[in-house]
């Protein structure tokens, strides 16, 4: 019998250790989350596009710090975990944009940084489950007169904890279009943290186009560092 030709022999699968085989697992993974990403975030457009709760919401937002502005006040952004991570970043974005923010880690509060809120502040709580038990803790120990904003999964007032525990809460949604162990088989934080921190870049805009004539100017004045600050001051600085 003759030897079957080559043409008809079975291929050798590629071993796991192939390098090209785990540059293209790589990339697969990669455009996978960022194509996720890209998805929640048009979600999250989509949301404040035609939903009433959370358009009239992201204007109450607006009023209530653009009023604390105005009386000297600032925000104070709380956050546990991940959820602080993206405070801290909320809070650089906005004072950089001079409106005047500072980080509060909700335990700490309770051990005397609370001695940092004014009493012309507003407080905005970052948590997706929308019952993290160290904001939840920390809510009776506020101010009541003070404005409580939160940014949540919660996409109406009634279903998050935080607003039951004080129901002139604001709320922000700031949902996924499915869950991040869907999505990626794990539910570290990820698309969450990504629209948390999109909302919040929304928000210090808004304040920021509401506060000042020229926000480039106000940006230029209070970043005059590294390449961004040469970018604002002009070629000549």
């Amino acid at each position: 019998m003759s030897p079957v030709p080559d043409e008809m022999m079975p291929a050798t699968p590629p071993s796991m250790h192939d390098p090209y085989l785990k540059h293209d697992q790589r990339l697969t993974t990669a455009v996978h989350v960022l194509g996720t990403e890209a998805r929640a975030l048009s979600y999250l457009t989509r949301l404040y596009e035609i939903d009433p709760v959370a358009r009239g919401a992201f204007s109450q937002a607006v009023d209530v710090i653009t009023k604390c502005m105005e009386q000297r006040g600032a925000i104070v952004i709380c956050g546990v975990g991940k959820s602080g991570c993206i405070a801290k970043k909320i809070v650089a974005t906005m004072n950089s944009l001079r409106i005047s923010a500072s980080f509060l880690h909700p335990t700490n509060a309770l051990h005397g940084d609370l001695g940092k809120v004014g009493d012309y502040d507003v407080i905005l709580m970052i948590t997706f489950s929308g019952r993290t038990p160290e904001l939840l803790q920390l809510i009776p120990h506020l101010n009541s007169s003070l404005p409580l904003l939160v940014v949540t999964a919660h996409t109406h007032p009634s279903t998050c904890a935080i607003v039951n525990a004080r129901p002139d809460t604001i709320l922000l949604p700031a949902p996924i279009h499915e869950s991040e162990s869907q999505s990626f088989g794990v539910s570290a934080p990820t698309t969450s943290t990504t629209i948390s921190l999109a909302l919040g870049d929304a928000l210090a805009v808004a304040v920021s186009n509401e506060l000042h004539s020229s926000v480039a100017a106000v940006f230029a004045r209070y970043h005059p560092g590294g390449a961004t600050g040469h970018a604002t001051q002009g070629p000549n600085a």
